[in-house]
């Protein structure tokens, strides 16, 4: 049976970093994003029995546009020994076997920085029977071996940068509401104020789960929020919205504009309620790159240029503008206007993907517009410090380094090792989106800067394109982490 020795060296006492993994949140920033999607954390934490499930991509088995296909697995935890070891087994899922047992050592004596941790994970597994499942089952042991290389990286990298992070921001804990936790960046954004103490209430337009879930009803089309609700809360995060992707009807614009300005405003007129008690709150509202305008040329912006012209630059204006109520009454209010986020999960990358690792991807149009891209993690970095700190105004979310969509294509089709020539024309996201939608939205470029989030204390974890494509794609070995394969 082949056995996979994972040796993570980090700069912090054994007892935080077991504490780290107790936490909700843990599976969910230790998953890479293109390897599957976390149905649920673990049912009762990390005691014995305690069971979490995970939706795994099956590699191959995705066409563009579409979901990938997937397979279900159900992890249980047999043994939990704190704060020194614990260990999961898979109960049902597409490996033949597979246990993972972890341990938290000190550092060897000598070993710099003095107080780190030695993380150990030893996977034991069997690989599944040819035609089980397929895609993986074909996989030679040697392959195998490399993937789980990246996979156990990608963990390194994460947990030593969430670490990192919240040691730099240690504190009390935070009372945050999140609207939209559900989504891409949602979901990792609670996983990641978890994995720092913080208590995380949910919005959500269905019935609540009851006392100790954290969910906060509200209905933004009908209106309906108590504000009482949000008595205790410190911070409120909004990230709803109806996706923006999709062709440009004025039905479709229509459903963007209200799903952004009506809630925004509803939770802006909320907090302005409660001000008068004199508790300091904050709301952290989601924004867009689309702020600026389809197309500004090769001219920097910053918070300081002013709005662009078009539906979308429209649509962002007001739905900063619905913040309004809040900021009159007193709360800090931050605006975090949003790049291109890259996730293989979702959203420009997810779509792009599977055309290119089949080899059939390059630049849309001529390739010379610019693209203010941020890595997933960064994205949700720039919100945690801003949650935690005490900014408002605009911030752009972009890497300090953006690149034009031509340069764009040539790095991922690299970081794939795959052809990115095929060069796309601008009729094609025209006939999907409609002349409008490829003018403003699959067209659009903005050269944003990200000065401001680097002055107001950020630190990137991945300021260049290359390295955050490679790590968001898990696809190199490099960080903390040496892997062997027994």
């Amino acid at each position: 049976m082949p056995t996979l020795v994972a040796t993570t060296a980090l700069d912090h006492p054994p007892q935080t970093v077991f504490e780290w993994h107790t936490r909700p949140g843990a599976f969910q920033r230790l998953t890479p994003p293109g390897f599957g999607r976390v149905e649920s954390e673990a049912s009762a934490g990390l005691a014995v029995g305690s069971r979490a499930t995970l939706r795994v991509a099956v590699p191959g088995m995705r066409l563009p546009g579409l979901p990938p296909a997937s397979v279900r697995w159900v992890a249980r935890h047999d043994s939990f020994d704190p704060p020194r070891s614990f260990s999961d087994v898979m109960e049902s899922g597409p490996m033949a076997s597979w246990r993972h047992h972890r341990t938290f050592e000190p550092r060897p004596s000598g070993a710099e920085p003095a107080g780190g941790t030695e993380l150990v994970e030893r996977v034991s597994y069997e690989l599944p029977a040819p035609g089980r499942l397929p895609g993986i089952g074909s996989l030679a042991g040697h392959v195998m071996a490399d993937q789980l290389g990246r996979f156990f990286a990608y963990r390194g990298r994460t947990l030593r940068d969430d670490l990192a992070f919240h040691a730099a921001h240690a504190g009390r804990g935070l009372v945050v509401a999140v609207a939209g936790s559900s989504g891409l960046v949602g979901r990792q954004l609670v996983a990641l104020l978890g994995g720092g103490g913080h208590d995380v209430r949910r919005l959500t337009r269905g019935r609540p789960g009851g006392a100790g879930t954290g969910e906060i009803r509200w209905d933004p089309a009908r209106g309906e929020l108590d504000p009482a609700a949000l008595a205790d809360v410190d911070v409120v995060v909004n990230l709803a919205g109806e996706p923006v992707a999709g062709r440009f009807t004025d039905d479709h614009l229509r459903r963007v504009r209200e799903s952004r300005v009506v809630g925004t405003g509803l939770l802006a007129r909320a907090l302005a309620t409660l001000a008068a008690d004199g508790r300091p709150r904050a709301l952290i509202n989601a924004s867009a790159s689309g702020y600026y305008g389809p197309d500004r040329g090769d001219q920097v912006l910053t918070e300081e240029s002013g709005p662009g012209r078009g539906v979308l630059a429209d649509i962002v204006r007001d739905w900063e503008a619905a913040t309004e109520p809040a900021q009159a009454a007193g709360v800090r209010v931050a605006l975090v206007r949003t790049g291109i986020v890259q996730s293989p999960a979702g959203g420009q990358l997810g779509l792009q993907l599977p055309i290119f690792t089949a080899g059939l991807g390059g630049p849309l149009g001529d390739g010379q517009a610019w693209m203010p891209w941020i890595t997933i993690d960064d994205l949700v970095g720039i919100y945690a410090h801003l949650i935690v700190g005490d900014a408002s105004g605009p911030v752009n979310a972009a890497a300090p380094t953006p690149v034009t969509g031509a340069e764009y294509a040539r790095t991922l089709a690299s970081v794939v090792h795959r052809p990115g020539v095929l060069r796309v024309p601008a009729l094609a996201p025209a006939v999907l989106l409609g002349r409008r939608g490829a003018d403003e939205f699959a067209l659009a470029g903005q050269r944003m800067s990200a000065a401001r989030a680097t002055e107001l204390g950020y630190s990137f974890r991945h300021p260049e394109l290359r390295t955050g494509l490679e790590h968001v794609l898990a696809r190199t070995t490099d960080g903390p982490t040496e892997v062997e394969e027994h």
